[in-house]
């Protein structure tokens, strides 16, 4: 490796994720095959060209004000080297503003580009990564599938944000119906009740261990595993046709749940063909007005490696 960043161009990949699954709240993720990608150059400090194309591009800011751009200075920050110009061509296939971790992607892809460019002078292990992108995030629920991939368990103990990745069922089938509304995550959690019951925090408990063993090793349990009284029913008066979806869905039998913040909703089904069912009920419900996604369970999360030769 060179010893400066300077020319050097590093290429990186990250997954959609869908937080909460349902009772997770705050705590459970899941990285799914929809991806932005991006290439990275560093270029003379003080430098920067920034062009988008794909999902939201029209809405993505191309100055410094940009959320990649600002992450990677962030992580160049916290290694006390400084930050390069900088050189992003970033191409989205991420829905942005519906549930999907969009913004915790490109947080992610931010820190995964700055640690392929700083190989060699400083290194991000992936405890730094985590930390970092919770910083900038809020909370690690997103962020750690989509660094990490397949389900993750998030939480932050005294020192720094913590993660346990674990291996879905192969039987797991997720479809993601995304509506043209967007939603932010900050209205979403507005309308939060700031307390719950002591009898709503024991439901949640037991159905996310429930979900847990529903995901890894019994998928035929994830109907009940999805149930959720701390987030969802709060949410209801914000997204009226979320609401309406994930209830049609799961009174013919599916485990759908709002992604994320919403207004995307998510349906965990138990095998290919439920998978095509829960897509004709929502085309139904909603008259073709949502796109359906079908998709597959990343495993391997987000990635970050240098062009190959003659690429």
């Amino acid at each position: 490796m060179q010893a400066s960043d300077g020319a050097r161009t590093v290429e990186v990949r990250v997954p959609a994720t869908s937080a909460n699954l349902g009772p997770g709240f705050d705590t459970l993720g899941l990285a799914l095959s929809v991806y932005d990608e991006l290439t990275v150059t560093a270029l003379e400090a003080g430098e920067l060209e920034i062009s988008v194309e794909g999902t939201g591009a029209d809405e993505i800011p191309t100055d410094a004000s940009n959320l990649i751009a600002r992450t990677i200075r962030y992580a160049y920050e916290s290694v006390g080297i400084p930050a390069p110009g900088l050189r992003i061509a970033a191409n989205n296939g991420i829905p942005h503003g519906r549930g999907l971790g969009s913004s915790g992607a490109a947080v992610v892809a931010g820190l995964l580009a700055a640690k392929g460019l700083l190989a060699g002078r400083a290194e991000l292990s992936d405890t730094d990564l985590l930390r970092l992108a919770t910083e900038l995030e809020g909370h690690p629920d997103n962020v750690a599938p989509a660094l990490f991939g397949g389900l993750t368990i998030a939480w932050t103990d005294e020192e720094s944000p913590q993660h346990k990745k674990l291996l879905v069922h192969r039987g797991v089938a997720p479809v993601v119906f995304v509506p043209q509304s967007t939603m932010s995550t900050s209205t979403a959690r507005s309308v939060l009740d700031p307390a719950v019951s002591r009898e709503d925090a024991v439901f949640n408990v037991s159905r996310s261990a429930l979900l847990i063993a529903a995901l890894t090793q019994s998928p035929d349990l994830l109907l009940a595993a999805t149930e959720d009284r701390l987030h969802q029913d709060r949410r209801a008066e914000a997204m009226p046709e979320t609401d309406a979806l994930v209830r049609a869905l799961r009174a013919r039998g599916f485990a759908a749940v709002v992604s994320g913040a919403g207004p995307s909703v998510l349906v965990l089904a138990d095998g290919p063909g439920r998978r095509l069912e829960a897509a004709a009920v929502a085309e139904e419900h909603t008259r073709g007005s949502w796109q359906a996604l079908m998709l597959a369970v990343d495993f391997m999360g987000g990635t970050v490696r240098e062009p190959a030769e003659g690429a």
